[in-house]
């Protein structure tokens, strides 16, 4: 048996990415998980089996996906960056040596993304980058209908949009979009301290169960392009408002 490591600290987040050259900044929107705690968390409240196959995007240096591989079959981690794909394999292999052949790392878009490598992805579960959250998800629900479940670390506004209710006055598109495909809500809310740097914003979790669209003789695309021309007449005051800096912002953790 191989000896592990650990999950990722502090320290090791730093070490790796002074090795990588990456210096994170908040101006760049580069922030990184650096409390252990945080990522149990997360993967315990995604409530996954040992037969689940998942999806995580924007693994980074591999924070959560350490804490991913001794629960599931297998992790299939989409990168965009290609520093940080290639570093990946070679931290799971340093740190889980007996667990490092259930990753397999892809690097790719995930907005791309139309099929995985190996057996169908059941779980998404991922710490997902701000200002793609959403359009990530939506996606990955519409090209891998295999996937059940979800567990997703984001900006908090954007928590509160994805599990809005009819009626209430952040209810929007991705609020109705999500719930054609399934059941969101708040999982928990997530402070700034367990990132390095530390983000000018707070974090939530949303899990998500997938069920069977309404029945509609409209396509869903139809019915989606409908939902957004309606949406976009309400007054602007019904939306929260956003910075243009925070809705840019891009973390990678």
């Amino acid at each position: 048996m191989g000896k592990t490591r650990g999950l990722l600290g502090p320290a090791d987040v730093r070490e790796l990415t002074a090795r990588l050259g990456i210096r994170p900044t908040k101006t760049l929107g580069q922030n990184f998980v650096i409390d252990a705690n945080t990522v149990r968390r997360i993967v315990r409240s995604a409530a996954l089996s040992p037969d689940d196959v998942v999806i995580e995007v924007g693994p980074g240096l591999g924070s959560l996906t350490l804490a991913l591989l001794p629960e599931v079959r297998r992790v299939v981690a989409v990168e965009i960056d290609p520093a940080l794909a290639a570093e990946l394999p070679a931290t799971a292999a340093a740190r889980e040596p007996d667990l490092a052949a259930r990753l397999e790392v892809v690097h790719a878009d995930a907005m791309k993304i139309t099929h995985v490598p190996g057996p169908d992805p059941t779980a998404l579960v991922a710490n997902l980058p701000y200002n793609v959250a959403v359009p990530v998800v939506l996606h990955l629900l519409a090209t891998l209908p295999s996937l059940r479940t979800a567990l997703v670390m984001v900006q908090a506004e954007v928590a509160d949009r994805m599990v809005a209710r009819p009626g209430g006055k952040i209810y929007g598109v991705p609020s109705v979009k999500l719930a054609w495909y399934g059941d969101a809500r708040r999982a928990g809310a997530v402070g700034r301290a367990v990132f390095w740097p530390a983000p000018n914003v707070d974090s939530g979790l949303v899990a998500f169960t997938r069920r069977d669209p309404p029945p509609s003789a409209a396509s869903r695309a139809g019915v989606f392009a409908v939902v957004a021309a309606a949406l976009a007449q309400r007054p602007r005051l019904t939306h929260i408002q956003r910075s243009p800096r925070s809705a840019t912002r891009c973390h990678r953790r």
